[in-house]
């Protein structure tokens, strides 16, 4: 358009000089009989044209000096300046020839002389300088077209910037709507609704490994939910497109003649472009500490589709939001593994702890039963053994042949004796524990020896077999133990010895070591807090004339001074 311009302004210059130069040539015409076009006329206009032209030149100046002052302009200040010079002189020019059209002095042409020299002189200075700036100018213009192309660079990196913007807001809206849920089959429907509005495909589908890890099995689609294809269609492991996308980590692009591709697309011949990635499959024991065994990594395959009428091919955008809502799909599954194993191990310890709290009402039930039936049996045991007791009292006290009493006490202290035993059979299995206590109190020993003697003399006389008996005069008269648990002892050897033989003669011994001191202290657990001294006698029966010899040895201890025994407990 400026060179349109420039072209008019030439020619119309061109035109007017050629009309100056007729002008020239020819005689003066007579224009005063022309009102319009009069002499006087023209020199008005020239005067009011001059004045104009001058005002402007005078203006021009100052606004160039106003936008030297706001804008650094230092390459072309001097320009500038000579630009300003040139025009107010031009300026000037003009302000003077408005004062020529009339009678005018020396002074003003000279004046006139000095401003045409003056502005010729400075707009040929303007001239030269403005040609040493033209190359600066043109270095200028190579710069704002490198400043344009960094400009659209700018803008293809901004573009970019915004749409990877774009892109972490989907990924945080898809991972926040994955995380919502905990259960394997939402989260994985969550995943294709949520990457199907977001990249609108057509359609969206994860493939998984059956048990025998044979083949890939459709488990989810976007589409046809309820569709008998799921769980029904399969594809070999061995096929090149899923060997391929299970050895890669990012996303890869099927091709047209896919098998794996028209099988997520229902079996359509055409579909638009298809894209696919593998999603690990972390087990439990992948979160176990200790030494990692060696499992086979197993995959699932996700595999989307794009509108076949859509033009639209996959951008690298879309392939990284794929990318990472695979690995947050990955994370969410396997986060969703470990709450159902959790809640697995969790059902099974209800299951045992409901067996083991039956287990515990029946054990508590048979304990109840048991210690029902101890507790009628002891009550049905102990009740005539009481009342045997009670007989055998009155006749200890009506009874006057030491024969009589003796054979008396003996029955008294074997009625005793099971009284103990079932008290203590009572004991055990109330307490479940396996020891006796002993009662430590003083007893005449030669006393409980003959009561001894007399059983047993009854039992080998029902039996038939010959009975001998030896003791040495040193046994105390008095000593501090268990009477009870020494006369049951005593009772269970013979009956040991007789019940194992029909013939023979039973010898039955008691002799006496004497006392000891503290090398055998061992012996006797009580010793160390009752006394110094004890008296150990050994309870030896034997049966001689059976077919075998049998022998059984008893070593008791004794506290040898009973004296001594009431004196510490009473200062204990």
């Amino acid at each position: 358009m400026l060179r349109a311009l420039f072209h008019g302004l030439l020619i119309l210059s061109l035109l007017f000089s050629t009309s100056a130069a007729i002008e020239i040539g020819f005689s003066r015409c007579n224009c005063d009989g022309d009102t319009l076009w009069s002499a006087e006329s023209i020199l008005q206009c020239q005067k009011v044209s001059d004045f104009l032209i001058a005002a402007a030149y005078f203006s021009i100046p100052l606004e160039l000096l106003y936008f030297a002052t706001c804008s650094n302009l230092f390459p072309f200040k001097w320009i500038v300046i000579q630009f300003g010079a040139f025009i107010v002189l031009c300026g000037l020019t003009h302000l003077l020839n408005v004062f020529t059209y009339e009678p005018h002095s020396f002074l003003l042409v000279l004046s006139l002389t000095v401003s045409k020299f003056l502005t010729a002189l400075v707009s040929f200075a303007t001239a030269i300088t403005l040609l040493t700036l033209i190359p600066q100018l043109l270095r200028i213009k190579v710069r704002e077209n490198f400043l344009r192309i960094k400009a659209r660079e700018l803008d293809r990196e901004v573009g970019l910037m915004k749409r990877q913007e774009e892109a972490s807001w989907h990924v945080r809206m898809l991972t926040r709507e994955i995380r919502k849920s905990l259960d394997r089959h939402t989260i994985l429907y969550t995943t294709l609704v949520e990457l199907s509005k977001t990249l609108s495909l057509e359609n969206c589908a994860v493939w998984m490994p059956d048990e025998s890890r044979m083949s890939m099995i459709l488990t989810h689609q976007l589409r046809d939910r309820s569709s008998s294809d799921l769980y029904t269609q399969s594809i070999p492991m061995d096929d090149p497109d899923v060997i391929e996308i299970k050895e890669t980590k990012g996303v890869k692009i099927l091709g047209p003649d896919s098998f794996l591709g028209s099988a997520s697309s229902r079996g359509t011949l055409e579909s638009g472009p298809v894209a696919a990635i593998r999603m690990p499959m972390l087990n439990v024991s992948n979160f176990k500490g200790g030494t990692p065994e060696v499992v086979e990594a197993s995959y699932a395959i996700l595999v989307l589709v794009l509108p076949r009428d859509d033009p639209r091919v996959w951008s690298y955008q879309e392939l990284e939001i794929v990318e990472v809502v695979a690995d947050q799909v990955a994370v969410a599954l396997s986060h969703a593994s470990v709450l159902e194993e959790s809640q697995l191990m969790r059902d099974k310890l209800a299951e045992q702890n409901r067996v083991l709290l039956q287990a515990k009402q029946e054990a508590m039930m048979a304990t109840e039963a048991r210690n029902s039936f101890q507790k009628a049996m002891s009550q049905g045991m102990t009740r005539p053994i009481h009342s045997i007791m009670g007989l055998l009292s009155i006749l200890q006290e009506e009874v006057v042949s030491p024969e009589q009493r003796l054979i008396v006490n003996s029955i008294a202290k074997t009625s005793s004796v099971v009284s103990t035993l079932i008290n203590d059979v009572m004991e055990i299995a109330t307490t479940n524990s396996e020891q006796l206590s002993l009662v430590m109190r003083p007893f005449e020993i030669r006393s409980m020896i003959k009561e001894a003697l007399s059983v047993t003399k009854c039992l080998c006389g029902c039996k038939g077999i010959g009975f001998e008996f030896q003791a040495e005069r040193s046994i105390p008269e008095r000593v501090v133990g268990d009477e009870k648990r020494l006369f049951h002892l005593i009772l269970h050897m013979v009956g040991t010895l007789v019940n194992g033989c029909d013939e023979g003669s039973l010898t039955f011994s008691v002799r006496s070591y004497g006392e000891a001191r503290r090398a055998d202290q061992e012996w006797v657990p009580w010793k160390s807090s009752l006394s110094d001294s004890y008296t150990c006698l050994k309870f030896e029966i034997g049966l001689k004339g059976c077919k075998v010899m049998l022998q059984v040895h008893l070593r008791v201890m004794f506290l040898g001074n009973p004296q001594k025994y009431f004196k510490q407990s009473e200062k204990s």
